[in-house]
């Protein structure tokens, strides 16, 4: 299937033209939200159950059965892949319902396509009505990025242009005043510099745009179990 058939038949997808059918004509499961307003308040709501230590009890027998034809997540989740940040955990999600890509750092840089071409086709074919983009707190990879300014020594490996790719998000909190620490304000930034970056993707902002997806940001504080959302 060539890009502009793709494009076509996911733009229809995303619009809801075609409701509830996968590519290949399987009948998806039952979304469990339909709305981007409805997708974040599942994942608020969630959250505050996890934080509360008061999760659903899911039957994952009877769900791998029903999943077994097709899937519709209501969410996508950029996370970082922190052990300690699980989105499904975090967000008190069963199978299928979200989406989730992760790696260190939640980047979704232009040029990294499996990222992209993942949250596209969550969004375009799959019909995710929300993207999340989830930083955590003491974040290893900002923190690196942080001594790597500061003057410390280059990482080894791939780990270098990692930490290179979130040093301008450390550079804008260093410009910008707000509450916290250098580390605390450099994580908010780096979740927002990947909130902008998703929502002026070409694939992403025709559905932006006809208010089928929305991107949303939040912060998991690891001591507490719960996501501070962003404005």
């Amino acid at each position: 299937m060539n890009r502009r058939r793709f494009l076509a038949g996911s733009v229809l997808l995303g619009s809801s033209v075609v409701s509830g059918l996968r590519l290949d004509g399987a009948q998806a499961p039952a979304r469990a939200a339909d709305t981007p307003a409805a997708a974040l308040a599942l994942l608020r709501e969630g959250n505050q159950r996890f934080a509360k230590n008061a999760g659903r009890r899911l039957d994952f027998g009877a769900a791998r059965a029903q999943l077994a034809g097709g899937q519709a997540p209501f969410a996508s989740i950029l996370g970082c892949a922190d052990s300690r940040v699980p989105p499904e955990l975090v967000f008190d999600q069963g199978l299928g319902d979200l989406f989730v890509v992760r790696l260190a750092g939640n980047l979704a840089a232009d040029d990294n396509h499996a990222v992209m071409g993942s949250l596209e086709f969550a969004s375009l074919v799959l019909g995710s009505r929300l993207i999340v983009v989830l930083g955590h707190s003491s974040c290893g990879a900002v923190n690196a990025a942080i001594g790597r300014l500061a003057g410390g020594e280059a990482a080894p490996g791939s780990i270098g242009p990692l930490v290179t790719s979130i040093k301008p998000a450390v550079e804008r909190a260093q410009r910008e005043s707000g509450t916290g620490d250098l580390l605390d304000r450099a994580i908010r930034v780096n979740v927002r510099m990947e909130m902008e970056r998703l929502g002026r993707h070409p694939g992403l902002a025709p559905l932006i745009g006809q208010g089928t997806l929305a991107i949303a940001g939040g912060i998991y504080q690891l001591a507490t179990g719960e996501v501070a959302w962003l404005d």
